[in-house]
C-alpha cells in the first residue's frame, strides 16, 4: 500500500490529460443497478454500512416485488492489485471515517485535498461525487466523516440527494443503451410534424392507435404504441389537449385521469370485456415534480392492476404542461411481465420519458396552416 500516497498527483495528471486530449480510456465495467461499496471488512456491519443498505439498498415500494434501489456488494482490499480491480466498476462508493488507520481511510485521504479533509473533520462536508475518475462512464462517491456514527447520520439525512444523483446517472446510461440498437426517426418526425411533440422511439415499438376524440366537450388526442414480446408485454400511451391552466393538476387528479383513460382504452381480454386497467391503490404510488426543457413535469410511479383479473405490473407516467402552447400532456409506459425483473424496465421507461419534447411553436404553426387552407 506504499503507492497510495501517489494517487492524488497521478489523478491530477489524468484529469489534465483527459481535458486536453479527450477521454480514450476503457469504459467502466459492471451491471446496471450494481454498486460496489468499498469499506474495511471490519465495518461491514457498522452504522455506516447499515445506513448505506437503507438508502441505496432500500426497497422500491412502487415496483412489484419491491426490489432494492440498487444491488450493493461490500468489498475490502489488501493490495494495490485488489484496489485496481475495484476501480474498474461503474458504480463505486468508498466510505470510511476520515482519520481511521485502515487501508480504505488511507486511500480516502489520498483522494481528498487538505482543505476538503479539514471540512470533513469540521463536519462541513461529507459526500463527494466524482465523474469518470478511473474509467469512462464511471460514478464514484466518496463518503467520510469524523466518526462512523456521524457518517451514518449524514447519509440517512441526505438519502434523497445521494440516491437521486446515482439514479440520474443510471437513467443517462439507459438512454444510451436503449437507442444503441436502433431508433425510429421517421416515426419521431411524424409525431413532431403531425402532433407537435415527440419522444424517442426504440427500434421495435409499433404504433397502433392515433386518434382525436371528444373529452368533456373538448377535443383531445390519444396515441398508443406497443412492444409485444413473449412474457414481456410493454405499452405506451399519450394523451393531450389544450387547457386554460393547470391549477387543478395534483397527484389525485393525475391518477383519476389516468384511471379514466386506462378504462376507456385498455380493456381486458375478449372473454373479460368488463375488466380494465386501473391504479392499484393498495400499493404505494408517488409523484415527484421537476422542470424539463422549461416545462413543468409531474412524474408518477406505481402499480397498475386489471380489474376482475390477477394481472398487474409497474407504470411510469409523465404529466407535462407546455405553457407556450397551453397544452397538457400525459404520457405513460407500463409493463406486464411476471417472470422478469421489473426494476430495469421501470428505469428504461423513466429514461425514455425524459426524451419527450413539445414544439413551443405548434400553436403558431396550426394557425398558419389554417390560414393557408
Amino acid at each position: 500500500m506504499k503507492e497510495i500516497g501517489k494517487v492524488a498527483s497521478i489523478l491530477l495528471l489524468t484529469v489534465i490529460w483527459i481535458g486536453c486530449e479527450g477521454d480514450y480510456r476503457q469504459k467502466a465495467s459492471g451491471s446496471f443497478g450494481q454498486v460496489i461499496v468499498v469499506m474495511d471488512s471490519a465495518d461491514f456491519e457498522s452504522n455506516t454500512a447499515e445506513a448505506l443498505r437503507q438508502t441505496f439498498g432500500g426497497w422500491t415500494q412502487t415496483i412489484p416485488g419491491k426490489p432494492p434501489r440498487f444491488d450493493l456488494s461490500f468489498r475490502d482490499f489488501d493490495s494495490n492489485e485488489q484496489l485496481d480491480r475495484l476501480k474498474k466498476f461503474r458504480n463505486i462508493i468508498i466510505a470510511a471515517p476520515i482519520d481511521d488507520s485502515t487501508n480504505v481511510s488511507e486511500f480516502m485521504r489520498a483522494l481528498l485535498s487538505d482543505d476538503v479533509e479539514r471540512k470533513v473533520r469540521d463536519g462541513e462536508a461529507f459526500a463527494f461525487p466524482l465523474k469518470d475518475q478511473w474509467y469512462r462512464d464511471q460514478w464514484l462517491l466518496l463518503l467520510s466523516a469524523p466518526s462512523d456514527t456521524a457518517l451514518a447520520t449524514q447519509i440517512k439525512n441526505s438519502q434523497k440527494t445521494l440516491v437521486d444523483n446515482l439514479i440520474d446517472k443510471e437513467l443517462n446510461r439507459w438512454t444510451a443503451e436503449i437507442y444503441e440498437r436502433g431508433e425510429q426517426f421517421a416515426l419521431e418526425d411524424s409525431l413532431w410534424q403531425n402532433h407537435g411533440w415527440k419522444i424517442r422511439v426504440q427500434h421495435d415499438w409499433i404504433k397502433s392507435i392515433d386518434t382525436t376524440y371528444t373529452d368533456n366537450g373538448d377535443q383531445a388526442n390519444f396515441l398508443t404504441m406497443r412492444r409485444p414480446l413473449p412474457n414481456n408485454d410493454r405499452w405506451f400511451w399519450a394523451w393531450w389537449k389544450k387547457v386554460d391552466n393547470i391549477n387543478h393538476v395534483d397527484d389525485s387528479w393525475i391518477n383519476t385521469k389516468r384511471d379514466s383513460l386506462n378504462k376507456k382504452w385498455f380493456e381486458g381480454s375478449s372473454n373479460r370485456r368488463d375488466s380494465y386497467v386501473t391504479t392499484a391503490y393498495k400499493r404505494p404510488h408517488e409523484t415527484e415534480t421537476f422542470r424539463m426543457n422549461g416545462n413543468f413535469v409531474y412524474e408518477t410511479r406505481g402499480v397498475w392492476r386489471m380489474t376482475e383479473d390477477a394481472m398487474a405490473g409497474p407504470f411510469v407516467n409523465f404529466t407535462v404542461y407546455d405553457k407556450e402552447t397551453s397544452r397538457l400532456f400525459m404520457l405513460e409506459f407500463a409493463q406486464f411481465a411476471p417472470k422478469y425483473d421489473k426494476r430495469k424496465f421501470v428505469r428504461q421507461f423513466r429514461a425514455m420519458l425524459r426524451t419527450f419534447e413539445s414544439d413551443s411553436t405548434w400553436q403558431a404553426n396550426s394557425q398558419k396552416s389554417m390560414a393557408t387552407n
